[in-house]
């Protein structure tokens, strides 16, 4: 599923999901072997290869949902 990451004003990184309407505040990042997983404050985690550290918001990236 495409995610767009982006900062809020309060510097919180923020990940919006376009097709379920979703807009929740990234509470949790782990590196998993090449990838990013992201825990948002719903329980979900999406996972993302591929990204700059530090992370260059905005930005509209490939995610996997592991949960």
């Amino acid at each position: 599923m495409k995610v767009m990451l982006h900062t809020d004003r309060a510097g919180k990184l923020m990940a919006y999901v376009a097709k379920k309407d979703l807009e929740e505040e990234v509470v949790k990042q782990t590196t998993v072997d090449d990838a990013q997983v992201f825990t948002l404050a719903n329980g979900w985690e999406l996972s993302v290869t591929g990204l700059d550290n530090p992370i260059k918001t905005p930005q509209t990236v490939r995610a996997k949902r592991l949960n």
